[in-house]
């Protein structure tokens, strides 16, 4: 099992661990503030060093193959580490923060577009979200309008959780229609967007929504009779 320091403070950008395990697909560690890919947002980067200097570059992060593992995978040619070492687990701490921006982003659209969730996908600079609308219809300058007004009233994001069987009686929590939040550990983690949003979700948020900043919604595509992509991006300085 990997502590996953993330879930307890998405802020922290670095920690000291121990190499628990070494294997073709990775490095395992018993504590990280590396988030593994899923939910739609991609694996940290960052670095693993030892103290006699040795830098293990660290292209992504996925769940192991045992439930509750978390792999680091090395950059190509990186250096080798061995069970036991002890190393500094530092993030890309820009990205990490672009894709906490652009999740909790995410997560008021779902506020702002009142339909159900068929896909998405995060990433450091532009994101999506696919909605089934139905019969509906959107329109692109009252969404940008509509997403930058709520960021702007910078209302707080926390998490919390809630017992498998309090989500199972509140069926509306769940928005996302083509994949369900895990369940089966006995409580699931919600994000609780003050007056806003509340929905499953384990990835990482900032924890007021006026630290997203300016977003623009830069297109609305046609992906079938029913479907519609929302493309959101960062405002660039």
């Amino acid at each position: 099992m990997t502590e996953e320091l993330f879930r307890q403070d998405a802020y922290l950008k670095s920690c000291t661990a121990r190499v628990i395990a070494v294997d073709p697909t990775g490095i395992q560690l018993d504590r990280t503030v590396f988030y593994p890919m899923g939910g739609g947002q991609p694996g940290d980067t960052g670095a693993l060093v030892r103290a006699d200097g040795t830098r293990v570059a660290i292209a992504d992060t996925r769940k192991g193959g045992d439930p509750g593992t978390i792999v680091h995978v090395p950059a190509p040619d990186a250096p080798v580490l061995a069970v036991g070492d002890t190393v500094e687990a530092t993030l890309d701490w820009a990205r990490r923060h672009r894709h906490m921006r652009m999740h909790t982003s995410l997560h008021v659209l779902c506020a702002v577009v009142p339909y159900g969730v068929t896909g998405g996908q995060i990433g450091d600079l532009r994101s999506r979200l696919d909605f089934d609308i139905g019969d509906g219809s959107l329109d692109k300058d009252q969404i940008n309008a509509r997403l930058n007004e709520l960021i702007a009233s910078d209302k707080p994001a926390t998490a919390r959780w809630i017992t498998d069987a309090e989500l199972a009686a509140q069926p509306d929590l769940v928005r996302t229609m083509s994949v369900k939040p895990p369940t089966g550990a006995g409580r699931v983690r919600l994000l609780d967007i003050d007056g806003i949003d509340l929905q499953p979700c384990g990835g990482t948020h900032v924890a007021r929504l006026g630290e997203i900043g300016p977003v623009v919604v830069e297109k609305i595509e046609n992906k079938g009779k029913r479907n519609r992509r929302v493309v959101v991006a960062l405002q660039q300085p």
